[in-house]
């Protein structure tokens, strides 16, 4: 890469190189914003792009690290936490509780901790591959490393995507 990194990635790079994380961040030549696109970047199954969601619980951000075969089911996440409701987040509220970008957030690097359940799907994955901090950026990862730094709650999020 001739161009300087951006901020956000060096940062995300740094904690987990800081945590004894293995693999290193990989720049992808297109955009990552979806798990299907990055899943054909990397020739890997969708199933094992972890999806970072970030959602407004009565204004406080709980990260959903989910399977990208799998959608998040609202209500039953709500029923989990023993919410009324979630709602998906604005961009602006992405930004501002985690620092990165819509299609980029890393499970790690936010300005506060944030509340973070990872998909029980992804555990299925020898490899799974998350954003780092900008939606051309991903690292390999496993589900136990995100539970790990994460501090996450393993859950049942959702429900299988209609199309893979």
């Amino acid at each position: 890469m001739t161009a300087p990194e951006h901020p956000r990635v060096a940062e995300v790079a740094r904690l987990l190189r800081e945590a004894g994380v293995p693999g290193a961040v990989r720049h992808l030549p297109d955009s990552a914003r979806t798990a299907a696109a990055a899943a054909a970047q990397l020739g890997v199954e969708v199933g094992a792009i972890a999806n970072s969601l970030v959602f407004d619980v009565a204004g406080n951000p709980l990260l959903v690290l989910t399977s990208g075969a799998h959608r998040v089911d609202e209500s039953l996440v709500a029923t989990l936490l023993g919410v009324p409701a979630l709602s998906r987040a604005t961009p602006e509220f992405v930004r501002r509780h985690t620092g990165q970008a819509i299609g980029g957030v890393a499970p790690v690097g936010h300005p506060e901790p944030i509340g973070t359940l990872v998909d029980i799907e992804l555990a299925r994955h020898e490899q799974v591959w998350a954003a780092a901090g900008h939606p051309h950026t991903v690292f390999p990862t496993t589900f136990d490393e995100l539970l790990r730094l994460t501090g996450g709650t393993p859950a049942e999020v959702g429900t299988e995507a209609a199309a893979r």
